[in-house]
């Protein structure tokens, strides 16, 4: 087995990295959350786990050894394979997971491409007391490493296609997300204008909202709707034009991971 594969970063792609040790150029299959965090040419370390079929040796690759072995785990429970299990991982961390495990969260299974409320179900029995526990507190999905405007995008785009979403489909979940963010970032702006203290435009206290509503929007007070706590969080004073820029008029670094998982949620809930 490979636990692991330490060197270069040669290339990323849509699906997969590759990283050259010892002059070899090793093909890693990743999440696009782990995707996120490498950079050609940059030294990486990526946890790893072999898959070896009688035509194929196939290397998937992980953020952390933790995440890799909730992987291996996951392959255990009957109808999940190494690309479904990539899958899983792909919208849910591993405390998310384990949770919805440990809570019967159906729901939670259904929102991964692939598996239907029977399949959670059974994935939910069979791995009942296996994934670990659960740890107190929010669940919070690993973070990627930040990317630049032009990169987020096409990087989401790439891992919903991969996840088996329609071009269209995603195309129209990532401008929802960014209407969201741009939403939160009008929203940040008009809080900072009043010193933080969460009153609207007109003085009074603004009225909250649904958690899961479809961001703070509009070019109303501050008292709009919430943006999805879960969402990817714009951050920082954004334009008040909905643009989610900066005042520089520059996109402010993004989380792939966050808006990748926030973008899943808005196609499961189409």
């Amino acid at each position: 087995m490979i636990s692991h594969v330490n060197g270069v970063v040669a290339q990323v792609g849509a699906d997969c990295a590759v990283i050259e040790v010892g002059g070899v150029g090793l093909r890693v299959l990743c999440t696009p959350a782990t995707l996120a965090s490498l950079r050609p040419e940059q030294p990486a370390r990526v946890a790893t786990s072999l898959v070896v079929r009688e035509d194929s040796l196939t290397l998937y690759g992980f953020a952390t050894s933790g995440e890799r072995d909730v992987f291996e785990i996951l392959q255990t429970a009957a109808g999940v394979g190494p690309k479904l299990a990539q899958a899983m991982l792909a919208v849910l961390s591993p405390e998310a997971l384990r949770r919805a495990v440990a809570t019967e969260d159906v729901g939670a299974l259904v929102a991964v491409p692939g598996i239907g409320r029977k399949g959670a179900q059974r994935i939910i029995l069979e791995l009942a007391g296996r994934l670990g526990a659960v740890a107190d507190g929010a669940v919070q999905a690993p973070a990627g490493r930040p990317a630049g405007a032009a990169a987020w995008r096409d990087q989401v785009r790439a891992g919903l296609m991969n996840l088996g979403w329609q071009a269209r489909e995603a195309d129209l979940a990532i401008s929802a997300v960014e209407a969201d963010m741009a939403a939160e970032a009008a929203l940040r702006q008009q809080v900072d204008a009043v010193g933080g203290s969460g009153l609207n435009g007109s003085g009074s206290v603004g009225r909250p909202e649904r958690a899961d509503g479809p961001g703070a929007g509009g070019s109303g007070g501050a008292g709009g709707s919430g943006a999805d706590p879960d969402g990817p969080g714009a951050g920082g004073s954004g334009g008040a034009s909905g643009s989610g820029a900066d005042p520089d008029g520059q996109d402010e670094a993004v989380d792939v991971a966050t808006v990748l998982r926030a973008a899943l949620r808005k196609l499961s809930r189409a």
